[in-house]
Order: C-alpha cells, then structure tokens, then sequence
C-alpha cells in the first residue's frame, strides 16, 4: 500500500512522516494553501461585543493559526464570559494551548452535525453567536443556530488557496510510484483531485484507489464521483487518519 496525502501542510508532512515511521510508503501533494482572513482586523471588536453567556464557534485549527496574533495586534483577549464550541477535538486542544480557555466539542465526529446535536446548545435562544471560520461553506451551522434564536455574525480568520499541479505531470509520477490509497479531507480538495488529472488516469488509476475520507457526507460525495472503495476514518485529525490507514 503507497498512500497519497492531499491535506493541507503542515498536516500532510506530519501524517507522511508517522506513516513512514511505520515501515508505510507514503507522500504528500497538498491541494491547498492557506492565507490570512479578510475579517481578522475586525475580530477584536466583534469579540469585545459579546455578551456573558454568548457564543464562540471554531471550525478549524487554521483559525488557531491566524486568529491569535490578530489578538495580539491589537492588545485584545479572548473574552472569558462566552462559552467557546470546537468543531473537533484537535481545534480544541489547539485553542486552549492559546488562550487557556474551556472549550466543549463533540466528541464522536468532527462535523456540524455532531457540534450542533451537544447538549448544551439545544437552547441557546436570545445569545449571539460569533462563527470563527474559513471562506464560506456549509451553513448547517448557522442556519440551525439560527432556527434556535440565535444572532449569528461571521469572521472569516483565513482564506484557502487551490495550489496548481500539471495533472499529466502528477498522474505519471503518482502512478510511476504505485499510489494505491488516497487520503481527502473535505469536498473541496476531493472535487479538485478528481478534476486535476487527464480522463485516462481518472479511469485506469483514480478512481480505481481505495480513499480514506473523514465524513460520511464526503463518502457520499466521493461515490457520486465514481469511487468504490471508501473509508470514512473516525475523525479529521491525523490520529484518526492514521488508525484509518493501519
């Protein structure tokens, strides 16, 4: 089994690094690159109109990387009357290294479904919400918060940047080295994958891997596009990845 890691670095380094530890063949193209939000420069102000008891949602680690010294900028904090949400376990520790705060997140998949289903934001009405994210996707989130009387805002922490590969290139390097097995993390990267290499190395190699996914939306997607063989890990982070692929 030669796996190939398309999540973003440092990510991808960090799983290729562990697999090859286990005697593994493994590689890294990272399909997408990360930059600094348009929203972060606002994000002091948003934070500091919180009130006791609202709401703060983190949906990726990528915030952690570039929220932080936004804060810093401008002298600001972390507020420590709101109640802060991880989408999973990973962002979570991540958040807390930085700013010592509680943070819940669900603990049985990393997805909206599984965030919005806790516990303690089934009534949450008359709170507001700050969403600390990416570019805009899925509004599940936002839009049940939302259903539950909730006033939602966003801060878009950091914008994703598609990195560009020769497809005919990649599709004969990665056959040449046997790639069997492929590692995706969100629909994006899944449907840049799938449209990046020639008709022919769709049909005779692609398609024809066994991909590791993190959700089973994402399998669902994965199987509309025409795979067959799909695992769907118990987590996005690279712990679950690497249980997934031993």
């Amino acid at each position: 089994m030669t796996i190939l890691v398309t999540r973003p670095e440092p990510a991808a380094s960090a799983l290729v690094t562990r697999l090859r530890a286990l005697g593994r063949q493994a590689w890294s193209l990272p399909l997408i690159e990360f930059a600094p939000g348009d929203d972060l420069e606002r994000l002091p102000q948003q934070l500091a109109a919180l009130r006791d008891g609202d709401l703060v949602f983190l949906l990726s680690q990528q915030v952690i990387a570039y929220a932080p010294p936004a804060l810093a900028r401008h002298n600001a904090a972390w507020p420590a009357d709101v109640d802060y949400y991880a989408i999973g376990r990973s962002t979570a520790l991540a958040f807390h290294t930085v700013s010592g705060r509680h943070v819940d997140y669900p603990h049985a998949q990393e997805t909206s479904e599984a965030l919005i289903n806790l516990a303690k934001l089934q009534r949450v009405s008359g709170k507001k919400a700050l969403i600390l994210r990416g570019p805009p996707g899925r509004e599940l989130l936002a839009e049940t918060l939302r259903d539950r009387g909730v006033d939602v805002a966003f801060s878009q922490c950091y914008q994703r940047c598609q990195k560009h590969y020769d497809g005919a290139i990649e599709g004969r390097r990665w056959r040449n080295r046997g790639v069997t097995t492929l590692v995706v993390t969100s629909g994006e990267m899944l449907q840049q994958l799938f449209s990046l290499f020639p008709a022919v190395d769709r049909e005779e190699w692609l398609l024809r891997c066994r991909l590791i996914v993190v959700s089973e939306r994402l399998a669902t997607l994965a199987s509309e596009l025409g795979w067959q063989t799909i695992q769907v890990a118990d987590g996005a982070d690279n712990d679950a990845l690497l249980r997934a692929l031993r």
